[in-house]
This record gives C-alpha cells, structure tokens and sequence, in this order.
C-alpha cells in the first residue's frame, strides 16, 4: 500500500468538501463532478432538442398545476389554476379583483363576489339587485360571449401549453439550476430575452419555470400528472345569466 502524504491528503479532503458545496444561483459550478450525472439525460442535449422534449413531455402529461403572472394584451393576470384533459378550475386575479373559474367539458363557469359584478354592469339599483344575485354563484358563461373565449383559454391545457412553451429567437443553455428542490437543464431565447424555460433533469423533462420573452410573466408548472376531481356545481349554487354577461 502506497501512503499518501498528510499535505496532499488534506488538500484532497478540502476540495472535496468544496465541490460538494459550489452550488450558487446560477447552477452548478467548478470540480469535475458531472452535473449530468443520475438526471434524465436532457441536459446534454442541444436547446432545441430539450424545447421537444419538454413540449411533448407537458403535452402527454394528463394533468398539471400552473401558477404565476401572464400579461397579456397590456392586462397583468395572475393565475393558480388546475388543469386536465377535460378542463380546470382555479383562480384568476384581474386589476385587483379575483375570481374563480371552472371548466367541465365545454361547460365554464365565472364565480365572483358582488364587487366584481358590480363593476361588470355599471352603477344602479338595477345593478346592485343583478350583482346580489350573482354573489358567490357559479355563473354560466354563454358560449357566444366574449368572455367564454377570453376565459376558457385559462383552463384549456393545449391551449394554454402550446402557447406558453415556445422561446423566441436563437435557442441555447444556459447552465444547470434548480426549481422546488428539482435540478434542471435552463434553455433560452435569444440569450434570455426570448424568454427562459427550466425544463426539469429528474423523471420526465417536464417544464418548470418560465419566464416569458419582453417581461410578458413568469409562470411554475408543478404536480404533472396528478389528477383531480372537476366536479359540477349544484343547481342551487349555479345562475344561468343569459346570452350574454355584464361587460367588464
């Protein structure tokens, strides 16, 4: 047995410690350890082919839960929703008001407090009887309105995805990082400002952070293929507006 001589052994000691301890905001760094090791293997992959990847994996994914900021048509919404392949249900924040949506099959469903519906239909004791009575019901957005194509895209899984987890521009890595305690493969758009995408290296290469080109939102995607319950609302708490809502 060869002895290994106490400086060189001490220093073999410190920088082991040290590799196990570089970890900083911007990934994994320095040491020969291969940040690769015991993932999926996406990380090795060129940016485009781990876009693919992250897409079809989002797309077979029965279900997920989506939170975050979307802006949109200069409108900041903030989203918590649960999605599946036959609908969802969740919250949307609009200009400080919030309001909760569910969609079963092509049946959608506005809940809101009388404040919200207040502001939808003006002023009046005309309104304030109207927005009595939608108080906390579920309310049952006509599929002509233009509400029921505004808000059925929140809880349309394929269209929320398909929209969403495209980057702009030039595609490329950018380092490994982590989301949720998850290790992940970062691509980009453009050098990041054609959006950024963490695409998880544990199990499926789901995606699990985005942040959106020009400021547009950030959003995390969690709980892929976890199912949950869309259930109908009872009779009594449901009101079946008419052909058309209260404009907001």
């Amino acid at each position: 047995m060869t002895a290994i001589p106490q400086g060189r052994a001490r220093r073999t000691v410190v920088v082991g410690a040290m590799c196990a301890l570089v970890v900083t905001g911007t990934g994994l760094t320095g040491c020969s350890e291969d940040p690769d090791a015991g993932t999926n293997g996406v990380g090795k992959l060129p940016a485009a082919t781990i876009q693919s990847k992250t897409r079809a994996a989002a797309a077979s994914a029965h279900a997920l839960r989506l939170s975050g900021n979307v802006v949109t048509s200069g409108r900041t919404y903030k989203l918590d929703m649960r999605l599946n392949g036959e609908g969802g249900s969740g919250s949307v924040t609009a200009e400080g008001t919030t309001f909760q949506l569910l969609r079963i099959g092509k049946e959608l469903y506005l809940k809101a407090g009388a404040d919200f519906w207040t502001q939808a239909d003006g002023k009046g004791d005309d309104s304030d009887a109207a927005a009595d009575k939608l108080d906390g019901k579920y309310v049952k957005v006509p599929s002509g309105d233009p509400a029921y194509k505004k808000f059925s895209g929140f809880t349309d899984k394929g269209v929320l995805l398909d929209g969403l987890l495209t980057l702009h521009g030039s595609l490329d890595t950018d380092g490994h990082h982590e989301q949720a305690g998850t290790r992940t493969i970062r691509i980009t758009g453009d050098k990041g400002d054609g959006g950024t995408l963490d695409v998880s290296l544990e199990g499926q290469p789901y995606p699990l952070r985005l942040a959106r080109a020009g400021g547009a939102g950030t959003l995390t995607f969690s709980a892929w293929g976890k199912d949950f319950p869309l259930t109908e609302p009872e009779k009594d708490e449901t009101v079946d507006y008419g052909k058309q809502l209260p404009t907001s």
